[in-house]
């Protein structure tokens, strides 16, 4: 926030007019990110400070393309389609971690327990309580919070060219059957009313 960082008056600051998330500008873009660590870093030349720069490049936040990421077709008709379209991603994920070396899955669980996760969270759509389904207050966010890394981190494998503000988030929760099973199990609860701080953490705010 350029106004937070003339308050402050700090050393040396890049200002970067890009949307929240994107410190680096555009995601796997090496030369722009490249450009944007170069500026930071001739800030160092200059011999006495605060400084503020501004970066000559914006990026706007509603100017980009939805996600094209195709989904795996149905492999196990016994099960719910979230879990089976989890158990059919999970080689994609594995790539992508060989690739990565790192990940963001682990607030509550690992990669291989997403499809029973999914499966508490079609108990509560059942009918079941929520904390009759395995989940405590503390485990039910991280749990949701997993599986959707584990999502947008096979997005991130599986789709081509760049990708824009949001879009995997936006992809998770509107073409994915596991986004679509977390926000009809936070719509479940809600309409239950059971407390907020139990599941509106679930999604968004702005998803209903």
């Amino acid at each position: 926030m350029r106004d937070i960082a003339e308050r402050m008056r700090v050393p040396r600051a890049l200002y970067t007019a890009f949307p929240v998330g994107r410190s680096l500008g555009k995601p796997r873009d090496r030369t722009f990110q490249h450009n944007v660590l170069k500026a930071a870093f001739c800030l160092l030349e200059a011999p006495k400070g605060p400084i503020l720069i501004e970066f000559p490049e914006r990026i706007s936040s509603d100017c980009t393309e939805p996600l094209l990421c195709a989904l795996p077709p149905r492999m196990d008709i016994s099960v719910h389609p979230a879990v089976d379209e989890a158990q059919a991603l999970k080689a994609a994920y594995d790539r992508a971690r060989r690739k990565t070396k790192r990940t963001s899955v682990g607030m509550q669980i690992v990669a291989d327990e997403v499809p029973e996760a999914l499966k508490k969270f079609l108990r509560i759509v059942e009918g079941t309580d929520w904390n009759m389904v395995g989940f405590s207050a503390a485990s039910i966010y991280g749990t949701a919070h997993d599986i959707r890394s584990y999502y947008e981190e096979i997005s991130c494998e599986l789709a081509e060219g760049a990708i824009g503000s949001w879009a995997t988030e936006e992809w998770f929760y509107d073409s994915t059957e596991a986004g679509q099973l977390i926000l009809r199990a936070r719509r479940t609860m809600r309409e239950k009313n059971v407390a907020q701080s139990i599941w509106f953490g679930l999604a968004p705010a702005g998803r209903a």
